[in-house]
């Protein structure tokens, strides 16, 4: 196994197939918008929504490196910003997870595309590969925020292949 295909199974594995921990479409199987905006009374953290928009962006700003079509990181935006849910309709989480399924495919398609020297490729200040591999962690840490509070909220199945 190349680099790039130890890449594209990290990818795969961090959002749509089972290995060690769930992945990211398992850990939202069954959510509403109504379990998507839901936080614990008091508690300082995002919802499950907050986390999907903040992973949709950094995949987005990704994608759009990797095509070329964005260099930088957008003016005024910070990473507080990046959890902002502008609706909280059915719809809008609906549509939010089409958003997450399109940008994770696209990156797909384009690791897929790779050589194995594109690896080293530099991608702003680093490489496409520690690039895509600090996403795909990121995506795990989020992924076990999204299950403690599907856990909290008593949505998370009680018994699953990963409990």
């Amino acid at each position: 196994m190349n680099k790039i295909e130890l890449l594209l199974h990290g990818w795969e594995y961090c959002y749509d197939k089972e290995d060690w921990y769930p992945p990211l479409l398992d850990a939202l199987q069954g959510v509403t918008a109504m379990n998507a905006d839901w936080r614990p009374e008091g508690a300082a953290v995002n919802t499950i929504w907050e986390n999907v928009h903040h992973l949709i962006f950094y995949k987005e700003r990704l994608l759009g490196r990797l095509k070329g079509t964005e260099s930088e990181y957008p003016d005024g935006i910070t990473n507080d910003d990046t959890f902002a849910v502008p609706s909280k309709e059915e719809s809008a989480w609906q549509d939010t997870l089409v958003r997450l399924e399109k940008v994770h495919r696209g990156i797909r398609e384009v690791l897929a595309s790779l050589k194995k020297e594109d690896f080293e490729r530099p991608l702003g200040s680093t490489t496409i590969g520690l690039w895509v591999t600090s996403l795909i962690s990121h995506n795990a840490y989020h992924t076990g925020q999204i299950i403690q509070l599907r856990k909290l909220q008593g949505s998370w199945p009680a018994t699953t292949s990963y409990s």
